[in-house]
């Protein structure tokens, strides 16, 4: 039997000769409890909302996107065969992404368009995302745009409206003469419907078939990217480094998140942040842990003169009340991580708190439990106790029990 763990469990749980013991053992539980489960709910949001934003740019980005390392465009050689049949990519699109300005009755503004072919349709999940109409780009006699919802929104589109979308791009090598409209392209698609994504994409993207952006932008076969999708997407990395491998330094491949990593990197560091803060909160609130195992200390004086008569050590004593220390810490915790993880899984389950801000995309805050942060949590609540619980019993014992 460890004795100095079966003492120190006798303690936490005993009735103590001053009540104020008991009470302030009782909220040293409570603030690591409420500090770890603060913790738990707070990395889990972050983490669902970092899913939200990957699972809404995995309807418009690829996985692996390849654009030339300078310039805007290129012309896909036989290489791309080589990357279009391996064995890996399900899905091989090729896109061509220019600025343009887009006229819509009286009203205009500039977009970027983006000439997207077949397999942009079944390699995303655009269909879904449609707040409005259809995703329809080509039929047999007719083309067709579908635009952002902010875009449609800045020109006041309508889908039941007889008049065109007009796109001015500025001609290639052009010179300005008597007329200054005679330096642009003017192209004209009907609106088929609109998208809602993410501001990022709805507030700038129209999409169009790839024939008529080339079109537009006097091209013959340049492209400004290709875009790939991968069948298992563990293996996206492999690809990407065998890609880039084939390619050589001419161009860079890209997965989902390279192609926005100020953004990511940013979520990243918040969470890491917020983590700090709330551990700094963690630690304040184990400062009533100090006073626990002080007053404990006091409490127990004629125990401690009792079992060093009996033989107990100076080391056996300090262990009795750096268990206590960690018994508080250990309860505090493992009950915080229960009640976080409950509060997440029933928010993910029920959504009790919303979040009308999404735009009904999701209207409800977003949550993930990860294992990885359920393990850092814990690790830094023992480590919390145990330095909380180091204090009292390396100084107070000593200068209190006067060991010799």
């Amino acid at each position: 039997m460890n004795l100095p763990f079966h003492i120190a469990k006798r303690y936490l749980f005993s009735k103590k000769k001053q009540n104020v013991v008991n009470i302030i053992s009782l909220i040293s539980v409570i603030g690591v409890c409420l500090g770890t489960m603060a913790l738990v709910i707070v990395l889990s949001v972050f983490n669902g909302l970092n899913g939200l934003i990957s699972e809404l740019y995995g309807s418009f980005d690829p996985d692996l996107k390849i654009v030339p390392a300078k310039g805007k465009t290129f012309i896909p050689d036989s290489t791309f065969e080589k990357i279009r049949k391996m064995e890996n990519v399900v899905f091989y699109s090729e896109v061509l992404e220019e600025n343009a300005l887009l006229k819509y009755g009286n009203r205009q503004r500039p977009a970027i368009v983006k000439g997207v072919d077949e397999d942009f349709t079944l390699m995303t999940g655009m269909d879904t995302m449609m707040v409005e109409g259809n995703f329809l780009l080509d039929s047999p006699k007719h083309q067709f745009t579908v635009l952002g919802y902010g875009v449609a929104l800045d020109l006041g589109v309508g889908l039941t409206f007889v008049d065109p979308i007009k796109f001015y791009v500025p001609r290639r090598n052009a010179k300005i003469g008597h007329n200054p409209m005679s330096a642009f392209n003017v192209k004209y698609l009907y609106p088929s419907g609109y998208f809602m994504i993410q501001a990022e994409f709805d507030s700038q993207y129209v999409l169009v078939p790839l024939s008529f952006a080339r079109n537009l932008f006097s091209y013959n076969k340049e492209v400004s990217a290709i875009e790939l999708a991968v069948s298992d997407s563990g293996k996206i990395e492999s690809v990407k480094e065998n890609i880039q491998e084939i390619l050589g330094d001419k161009f860079v491949v890209k997965n989902r998140y390279e192609l926005h990593d100020v953004l990511f990197k940013m979520m990243q560091t918040e969470k890491t942040a917020i983590f700090f803060i709330l551990a700094f909160i963690l630690i304040i609130a184990s400062f009533n842990i100090i006073g626990s195992l002080t007053m404990l200390i006091l409490d127990k004086k004629k125990d401690i003169i009792t079992l060093r008569s009996m033989g107990a050590n100076e080391k056996i004593i300090k262990k009795i009340f750096l268990m206590e220390g960690w018994l508080i810490t250990l309860s505090g915790g493992i009950l915080g991580i229960f009640l976080g993880a409950s509060v997440c899984l029933l928010q993910k389950k029920f959504g009790f708190i919303k979040f009308s801000e999404l735009g009904g995309i999701l209207d409800t805050y977003p949550v993930e439990v990860h294992f990885s942060d359920i393990f850092i949590i814990f690790t830094t609540v023992v480590l919390i106790g145990y330095m909380a619980s180091r204090f009292p019993v390396h100084y107070i014992t000593k200068r209190f029990l006067q060991f010799n």
